[in-house]
């Protein structure tokens, strides 16, 4: 079995990556991005490394006897020129600041890239851990009904647009108008916006209506940054007002699926994964 690096940034995904493999026994070594990265994961055998310490963070790896990588986490773009990177993150920074200006997809391409050419074989995180990633249909007690299903149809378009031009990966439909779509301020931002709408325009938590879509760029790289959802993106649905929470199936990570889904059936939403045609 193939040792795998964690490359960890924040929030639960590197952590439920680091317990599956743990529960699988496979041999892993988790690279904490400094800055990022929860505390949780110092219990596991790695190392803190900035985000500008490539050469640091590969000679960990190979010290390690890692063959494939995971990039996994929440990580902010930096600011290029507070880094501080070693010799291979100076020939690496030039690189990495045009590829930042073509977007998102375009800086997380480079970086599989970089693995890659130092041969490292790169996995994401639906490979590591083929249980997180969301399954087609309904996952809770409820299901989407008649207006949801047209307003899911609507935010899944509306997602693949604004994830063709790599801005974000989310939207919130209400009754067919768009009230949110996601960018850099991130999913749960982008709720906390729709909760702060006139009531009006959403529901409540006695009449929900509208549902937030999360949906891969169309032409993202599949082994980095695919969309996730987990309890805060229910609770956030939940105080908008939202009927439901919809992800991409097979295609969307669901972290923490059986309090999800607790917590889903509690608020009275849905959690459903959907399928394009």
């Amino acid at each position: 079995m193939v040792k795998l690096g964690l490359i960890a940034g924040g929030g639960l995904l590197p952590l439920a990556l680091a317990d599956q493999c743990q529960s699988v026994g496979r041999p892993f070594y988790v690279i904490r991005l400094k800055g990022f990265a929860d505390p949780g994961l110092m219990a596991y055998p790695g190392a803190e490394v900035g985000l500008g310490e490539l050469g640091k963070c590969f000679d960990l790896l190979r010290a390690a006897g890692c063959g494939a990588i995971c990039m996994a986490g929440k990580v902010s773009r930096p600011d290029f020129s507070a880094l501080k990177p070693d010799l291979r993150g100076v020939k690496a920074l030039g690189g990495a600041i045009l590829a930042a200006r073509k977007g998102e997809d375009a800086i997380l391409r480079y970086l599989v890239g970089l693995f890659e050419q130092e041969g490292f074989a790169v996995e994401g995180a639906h490979q590591v851990a083929a249980s997180l990633s969301l399954s087609a249909g309904a996952l809770g007690r409820l299901r989407p009904q008649g207006e949801d299903l047209e307003d899911i149809a609507q935010g899944f378009r509306i997602a693949g647009e604004i994830g063709r031009l790599d801005i974000g990966q989310g939207a919130v439909v209400c009754r067919g108008l768009v009230l949110a779509v996601e960018a850099q301020e991130g999913t749960d931002a982008m709720l906390a916006r729709c909760a702060g709408l006139p009531q009006a325009l959403r529901g409540d938590e006695e009449h929900r209506r509208g549902v937030l879509v999360k949906r891969a760029k169309p032409t993202q790289e599949q082994r980095v940054d695919l969309p996730t959802i987990g309890m805060e993106t229910v609770e956030g649905a939940a105080r908008a007002g939202l009927a439901g929470v919809v992800g991409q199936a097979g295609r969307t990570l669901l972290l923490d699926r059986e309090a999800v889904i607790a917590a889903a059936d509690r608020l009275g939403l849905f959690v459903y994964g959907y399928e394009e045609g």
